[in-house]
């Protein structure tokens, strides 16, 4: 792969699960078929055939960046074996995004999971984590060569929540102790990983790679300016959801609840911090006890700080968020990446607003010192929004699911236009 020196990384992002269409042999696609969601994925976006379309379209938008991620399933269908076929369609993905100049950041992990891992217990088998260094040190043997950035897992948190505290993704369980022990074992198999890629990289292809996460974050404000509690229970979320992961994978331990210190091999094992945001929320007093001091959200408007704008699933737009939470991150002194950073919107003109908007607060943080290396927006294509199905758009370019046609919507353009006059 040439070294393409760009001074800023932007474009879009993907996730396999999401846009590909067809991935039969992971737990997303048995939950589907089970009926725990409304619309099943089926073929999504095609992406899996048309990524050479999907790429030229970044390509003329003039993006020099784009993170898509593997399909697991595809390419270890069975527990130790390797589906070279698959592993040479990502090649070629790969040596496409090459000959347009696109930068490619690689997603090892994006909520899926082969059937088979899920099958034994998912995260929480004991042999999740050798089982992931396994597959990340696959990779870069594979890939190596055409990947310099590289993501081990997306938003493990909202994946530990959403999947064993609230139990609408699969495996469904509701159980917050669950959650917690799934973070941990996501904490460990990134740590496992990390230095078995870098060993791999140097050792096959002499070169040093950057190995980071991509980890949602949101602004959080405090229900009411002067209580005491509703302040405490901001702070205590704050760091509970935005820093926690972070901290643990520079400081080498995980804060479970009761504080109790759990010493992992974990210690500076990021290169870079992938920052995934959507929005902000207040937060207020949630009564006694350890879970009860992270609060709950507030939704009276009565609030010193306004959001006065939501997107269709109901988030709240708040774009100087953004600012403050990299502000924040800048703390850890290390090259940041906004990963994640979209709406689903019916108007189009809401996400020219809401790219605008962001932009300017993150441009902002970039001219202040943030060390900010690049933006992605979510996402490249309207996609399957996993429990959402397909009822939010997100994308710059609109699929047509019928007749899969894709066509750039104007805010692709805008975006384009506006970061090309900050560089």
């Amino acid at each position: 792969m040439r070294n393409k020196n760009h001074p800023f990384l932007w474009g879009a992002a993907t996730s396999a699960h999401q846009v590909e269409g067809g991935n039969k042999l992971n737990d997303w696609w048995e939950w589907e078929a089970l009926g725990n969601v409304k619309t099943a994925s089926g073929k999504a976006c095609d992406h899996y055939n048309r990524f050479k379309e999907d790429f030229k379209i970044a390509r003329d938008l003039g993006h020099n960046a784009h993170r898509f991620s593997l399909e697991w399933s595809r390419l270890e269908p069975e527990e130790g074996r390797w589906d070279m076929a698959a592993w040479g369609h990502y090649k070629e993905a790969l040596l496409t995004l090459d000959s347009f100049d696109i930068e490619p950041i690689l997603t090892l992990n994006h909520f899926t999971l082969p059937l088979w891992l899920y099958r034994k217990g998912g995260w929480l088998s004991e042999s999740s984590v050798p089982c992931f260094e396994r597959f990340a040190g696959k990779a870069v043997e594979v890939l190596g060569n055409d990947v310099n950035y590289w993501i081990t897992i997306n938003e493990p948190l909202v994946h530990a929540f959403l999947a064993y505290s609230k139990g609408i993704w699969p495996p469904g369980k509701k159980d917050m102790a669950l959650a917690f022990k799934v973070i941990e074992k996501e904490l460990s198999a990134h740590a496992a990983a990390y230095p078995v890629m870098h060993k791999t990289a140097r050792d096959i292809f002499q070169k040093d790679i950057k190995v980071g996460v991509a980890h949602n974050v949101t602004k959080f404000f405090p229900c009411r300016a002067r209580s005491i509690e509703d302040n405490l229970a901001a702070l205590m979320r704050h760091h509970m959801y935005n820093h926690l992961f972070i901290w643990s994978l520079i400081n080498g331990r995980l804060l479970f609840p009761g504080f109790r210190p759990r010493m992992l091999q974990s210690r500076n094992t990021l290169d870079f911090i992938g920052l995934n945001y959507y929005t902000s929320e207040h937060i207020r007093f949630g009564g006694h006890g350890v879970a009860a001091l992270f609060g709950n959200p507030c939704y009276l408007p009565h609030h010193r700080i306004r959001f006065d704008w939501e997107n269709t699933l109901g988030w709240k737009v708040y774009p100087e968020g953004l600012y403050h939470l990299l502000k924040d991150f800048a703390r850890y002194r290390l090259p940041i990446m906004i990963t994640e950073n979209g709406i689903p919107a019916k108007d189009d003109a809401d996400r020219v607003r809401f790219i605008e908007e962001h932009l300017s607060w993150l441009f902002k943080a970039r001219d202040e010192g943030v060390p900010l290396i690049g933006y992605l927006y979510w996402s490249l294509l309207d996609n399957f929004e996993w429990a959402d199905g397909y009822g939010p758009r997100f994308g710059i370019v609109e699929v047509d699911y019928a007749s899969m046609t894709r066509t750039v919507r104007p805010s692709a353009k805008r975006m384009a236009d506006y970061i090309k006059r900050k560089l």
